[in-house]
């Protein structure tokens, strides 16, 4: 059993200016996306979408990541502060980001983009879903840094002791699972995958299906939300947002259009 370090979560501090951890990974994250986008662009000289259409793009993206990640937080798990406190939406330097609604916000960028350049937004999406990983991944060092998102408790020998639970028990390092599976293992397999030309739909459906299933398998070990606990059939609430991604995954996949019909 081992002994979460208790990280201060925050990396610099000038003055009354704090810089999280966490905010840095969201850094790390949006900077691998666009090295690889770059270089997965100069590396298909046919590609059709250019370096500077790409930054344009990416641009959306951020936006969609932060917008929809509060939002999605902010409905999904604290409704109730909304309720009281409408404004309460704004304060991000509070916490508290949804990937669901950061997936659903950067979808909607997606759509939009494609609409004013007058591409096909599903064959954008493949594009950008294998960036996507390593920036999941970053991500989840933040929170382990921070100490959140712990584990159920277990007595597996890796477990970690996570003082900030308030409770001193052995825990899965759920945050190092998702790390793996959602982010290491996820990038390898889409960035294969998207080695060769696939049709328009393969990619995202990919995407969205292995990530699904990744966090559907990971939430069984992951504690629920306190406020929400387990919901219908003893699912988490991950869990259920999980469901609709595997559908609209698998659907992507075996209703691919053909790669002549991409942008």
């Amino acid at each position: 059993m081992f002994y979460h370090p208790e990280f201060d979560p925050v990396a610099i501090q000038i003055g009354a200016v704090a810089v999280r951890w966490y905010g840095l990974m969201y850094l790390v994250g949006f900077g691998l996306g666009f090295i690889l986008g770059r270089s997965r662009i100069r590396a298909n000289q046919d590609s059709s979408i250019s370096l500077r259409e790409f930054d344009d793009l990416l641009f959306y993206i951020v936006l969609g990541v932060i917008i929809g990640g509060r939002l999605g937080y902010s409905i999904i798990y604290d409704l109730g502060s909304i309720i009281r406190t409408p404004l309460s939406v704004l304060y991000v330097w509070e916490g508290g980001m949804s990937f669901h609604g950061g997936l659903i916000g950067v979808c909607v960028a997606i759509v939009i983009y494609a609409q004013l350049k007058y591409k096909n937004w599903l064959a954008l999406g493949d594009f950008i879903a294998p960036l996507v990983p390593l920036g999941l991944a970053a991500g989840r060092i933040g929170n382990f840094i921070n100490g959140e998102l712990w584990g159920r408790p277990t007595d597996m020998p890796w477990a970690i002791v996570f003082p900030q639970s308030g409770v001193f028990v052995g825990r899965h390092p759920s945050q190092l699972y998702e790390f793996f599976l959602e982010g290491i293992v996820l990038f390898l397999i889409l960035w294969i995958v998207s080695k060769k030309r696939r049709a328009v739909g393969v990619v995202s459906g990919l995407f969205l299906l292995c990530y699904g299933l990744f966090r559907f398998l990971i939430e069984f070990m992951r504690e629920p939300d306190l406020h929400l606990g387990l919901l219908s059939f003893g699912f988490s609430m991950g869990q259920w947002l999980c469901v609709p991604m595997v559908v609209v995954g698998l659907i992507f996949v075996v209703r691919a259009k053909p790669i002549k019909e991409t942008m």
